[in-house]
C-alpha cells in the first residue's frame, strides 16, 4: 500500500494487487502506454493525458510530474513509511547538518546567510574562491543558521568550520 499526498494536500490510498490497482479502495482503471523514457500518454474517463516525469527525489520520496503542460508535485510513503510515522519515527530518514566545513583551500568571497536564518536543503549558503573559480556552497540539509564562523575576504583552510546549525 502507499500513501500519496498532493501539493494541494489531497491523500490518498493506492494499493497495488497482482491484477488491479485500488485508488481509495476503489478500482482504477486507466490506459497507461510509455511515449519516451520518462514520458506516458494516459487515457482515464475518456480523456487523454500526457504524463512526463520532471524530477524524482527518491531520498525525500518527492516526484514532480508535468501533466498536460501543468506541473504536479506529490508525496508518496510506503508501507515502512507509514510505520514509522505510526512509531513516532518519522523523521528518521532526515539527515542533521551540524555545521558546513569549508571543502578546500580559499578566500570567502560572500555569505548568503546570518544568525537565526532557517535554509533548505540545496540553498546557496556562501561563496568560496578556489584556484581562481567561484564555488556555490549549498547547505547539504535543512536547518536554522546558529553561527556565522568567517567573514567576507577572508582566507579558509581545508574542513576549517564555515557556519554553525
Amino acid at each position: 500500500m502507499l500513501q500519496i499526498k498532493t501539493a494541494n494536500g489531497k491523500t490518498r490510498q493506492v494499493d497495488i494487487q497482482k491484477d488491479t490497482i485500488l485508488l481509495d479502495g476503489n478500482p482504477f482503471n486507466w490506459d497507461l502506454s510509455p511515449i519516451g523514457p520518462k514520458t506516458f500518454h494516459i487515457i482515464k474517463d475518456d480523456k487523454s493525458y500526457t504524463a512526463e516525469l520532471v524530477q524524482a527525489d527518491y531520498q525525500t520520496k518527492s516526484f514532480t510530474f508535468k501533466i498536460n503542460g501543468a506541473l504536479q508535485t506529490v508525496m508518496v510513503k510506503d508501507r515502512f513509511d507509514l510505520l514509522l510515522d505510526q512509531l513516532g519515527m518519522s523523521d528518521a530518514n532526515t539527515q542533521k547538518v551540524n555545521d558546513v566545513k569549508a571543502p578546500m583551500p580559499g578566500l570567502i568571497l560572500d555569505i548568503k546567510v546570518q544568525p537565526g536564518q532557517e535554509v533548505k536543503k540545496g540553498d546557496p549558503i556562501m561563496i568560496l574562491e578556489a584556484m581562481k573559480m567561484e564555488n556555490i556552497l549549498k547547505a547539504p540539509g535543512d536547518g536554522v543558521v546558529k553561527e556565522v564562523k568567517v567573514a567576507v575576504k577572508q582566507n579558509v583552510e581545508k574542513n576549517q568550520v564555515l557556519i554553525l546549525f
